[in-house]
């Protein structure tokens, strides 16, 4: 009895995705701003994109109707009209990043955002859960 359960075991596992069983550590990269003049500009926001593994007029679309302003990409940062302080952006990211990164199922930040007709979904890649978000 004891073998059985075993080898289902093994079979199981065998049948999960491979990024599942990693245990590796998500970690959102400190927002790095500064305000010039009445702009502010969002140095590393390219990495952030990169590390959140989101398309960067994604998150310049969320960020820009969160913080009700105008936000110009230019090259590897982002210039948003008015002065916006770090606790904002790193506020708003740990928002983005709960709503639209992390799967409401098993919490992994293995996902990606399908858009099927008006609808948006998102799909996870560690546990295959599919759930409905809302759109940008």
């Amino acid at each position: 009895m004891k073998t059985d359960y075993e080898e289902m075991l093994k079979r199981a596992r065998s049948q999960l995705p491979s990024g599942s069983l990693k245990h590796k550590r998500f970690e959102i990269p400190r927002p790095r701003c500064h305000v010039v003049g009445m702009r502010t500009v969002f140095r590393n926001y390219k990495e952030t994109c990169d590390v959140l593994n989101r398309d960067a007029h994604h998150l310049l679309k969320f960020l820009s109707r969160e913080m009700a302003t105008a936000g110009t990409t230019d090259k590897s940062r982002v210039v948003f009209q008015g002065k916006f302080s770090y606790d904002t952006f790193e506020r708003l990211l740990k928002r983005y990043v709960d709503e639209f990164v992390t799967c409401p199922v098993c919490k992994s930040p293995d996902t990606k955002i399908v858009r099927e007709k008006r609808l948006c979904f998102l799909i996870c890649e560690a546990c295959g859960a599919r759930s409905s978000a809302r759109s940008v």
